[in-house]
């Protein structure tokens, strides 16, 4: 539901793609998250692809987490059990919390389109220093979806009963009381 009598608020969303096959050129999945997010009315901060690598999958949202023009990251790629999928691995001991419900609620989105499948995806998300990271499948499909159904709502200020704008800047609380940072 909406409350249109709260402004639009544009978020500032990088989107990695992991892969060790494509390129920006025919990057399918990369490509339906910037088009989507840009057609939503936020910024396309920074787009890049990393090889299914943990170290430069770590190093690279890291670096963005820490850059204050990107409030968001969004991975896709790398999230099976083939011995290649690494991106969990490398994200999940950086978030300082996890967001199990994204997780949860992907694969009840999922499981609508594709079945018992979805239990293939080890879709997940967090925070990073202060940014929200999402850690997607790498087909253009698991992207519409977690996009179409979860992420375009938690994105819009005026989503209600509550979305992910309105507690963005108190992702940072814990920094201002003494805390660590990844």
């Amino acid at each position: 539901m909406a409350n249109e009598t709260r402004p639009f608020i544009p978020v500032r969303i990088a989107v990695l793609t992991v892969s060790d096959s494509r390129t920006l050129a025919d990057d399918k999945s990369g490509q339906t998250l910037a088009d989507r997010i840009v057609e939503a009315g936020h910024v396309l901060a920074a787009r890049d692809i990393v090889h299914d690598d943990k170290d430069k999958i770590s190093a690279r949202v890291l670096d963005w987490s820490r850059d204050e023009n990107i409030d968001v990251v969004i991975t896709t790629g790398g999230t099976g059990f083939t011995g290649r999928d690494v991106t969990p691995e490398a994200l999940e001991p950086i978030f300082e919390k996890r967001m199990d419900g994204f997780s949860e609620v992907f694969h009840r989105l999922s499981y609508d389109k594709i079945g018992t499948s979805t239990v293939q995806s080890r879709a997940t998300g967090g925070v990073v220093n202060a940014t929200f990271v999402f850690v997607l499948p790498g087909s253009p499909g698991a992207c519409k979806d977690a996009w179409d159904g979860i992420l375009k709502q938690q994105f819009d200020y005026r989503h209600m009963p509550c979305n992910f704008v309105e507690i963005m800047p108190r992702l940072d609380e814990h920094l201002k009381r003494g805390g660590k940072s990844a």
